[in-house]
């Protein structure tokens, strides 16, 4: 199993799918999200069974709200909004 942080350094961004990716042994898990003007919407995280419970989503989540700098955020996904209200400190960038 890679280490959190080589996952983490491993997320892509393609703002043009709208979308967070990585890939942990083979599979990949993702984050989609929709950017209006300074708002971004985050629609689905998605992490594979075979990868599960490594913190994968939390760091999507994490990636996603560190580009956010400047925007705010609407979390529609469940898993988002729930990681959301565990870390306080990004709570300021909810819209």
């Amino acid at each position: 199993m890679p280490a959190m942080d080589d996952a983490a350094a491993s997320i892509r961004h393609d703002p043009d799918a709208g979308r967070f990716s990585v890939v942990v042994d083979g599979v990949e898990a993702e984050l989609d999200y929709r950017l209006d003007g300074d708002r971004m919407t985050i629609h689905h995280t998605g992490v594979p069974e075979a990868i599960a419970g490594r913190g994968i989503a939390g760091e999507l989540v994490r990636a996603a709200l560190a580009r956010a700098a400047g925007w705010k955020v609407r979390a529609e996904c469940a898993y988002s909004d729930a990681w959301i209200g565990k870390h306080p400190e990004y709570e300021a960038l909810r819209a």
